[in-house]
C-alpha cells in the first residue's frame, strides 16, 4: 500500500505547460508582432521626431492685454477681446472636466466618495472659485474691458476692506 506508485503522485501534463505549444504560440506572436514593431520603429517614430513643431490644434501667439492697449486702438482691443474669449473657453473647459472627474469619482466610490475624492473636490472648488473671480458676473458678450474693470474694482474693494476675505 505505502510503497506503490499511484496516479496521483505524477504531475498532470497540461497543454499550457507543454514546451512545444509554448514555442508555437511564441512563434505566432513574433510573426504578428515583428512587422508591426518594425513599421513603428522605422516609419512612425522617425516621422514623429521630424514633425515636433506641428500641433494638432491651432496655437495663437499671445497678444497684449487690454490694459497694454492704447485707449482708441480698436485693433489691439479686438485682439485682446479675442484672446480673452479663448482664455475663457479654455478655463471653462478645465472647470468642466474637473467637475466631471469629481462627479465620476463620487458615483464610482459611492458612500466612501466624500473622503476618497476629497482631493478632486478641493481641486474643483479651487478652479471654480478662480473661474468665478475672473469671469463671474460678466455678461457673455462683454470682453476684456469689462473683466479688466471687474479686476480693478475688486482690488480697490480689497484695499478698502483688508480684514474681509472674499474666498
Amino acid at each position: 500500500m505505502g510503497g506503490e506508485d499511484s496516479d496521483h503522485s505524477k504531475p498532470a501534463k497540461s497543454s499550457i505547460t507543454d514546451l512545444k505549444i509554448q514555442n508555437i504560440a511564441y512563434g505566432l506572436f513574433r510573426a504578428v508582432d515583428g512587422p508591426v514593431t518594425y513599421f513603428r520603429e522605422n516609419v512612425v517614430v522617425p516621422l514623429q521626431r521630424r514633425n515636433t513643431e506641428k500641433f494638432y490644434h491651432r496655437r495663437f501667439k499671445r497678444v497684449p492685454t487690454v490694459d497694454q492697449c492704447d485707449f482708441e486702438d480698436a485693433v489691439c482691443i479686438y485682439e485682446a477681446d479675442q484672446q480673452f474669449f479663448r482664455d475663457k473657453q479654455v478655463d471653462s473647459n478645465i472647470v468642466k472636466f474637473l467637475r466631471q472627474r469629481m462627479i465620476e469619482c463620487l458615483s464610482w466610490e459611492g458612500p466612501d466618495g466624500h473622503y476618497k475624492c476629497r482631493k478632486l473636490q478641493e481641486e474643483y472648488e479651487t478652479a471654480a472659485t478662480n473661474w468665478f473671480i475672473k469671469y463671474g458676473d460678466i455678461r457673455t458678450h462683454k470682453g476684456s474691458i469689462e473683466a479688466y474693470m471687474k479686476q480693478k474694482h475688486r482690488l480697490i474693494w480689497e484695499r478698502q476692506h483688508p480684514d474681509i476675505k472674499l474666498h
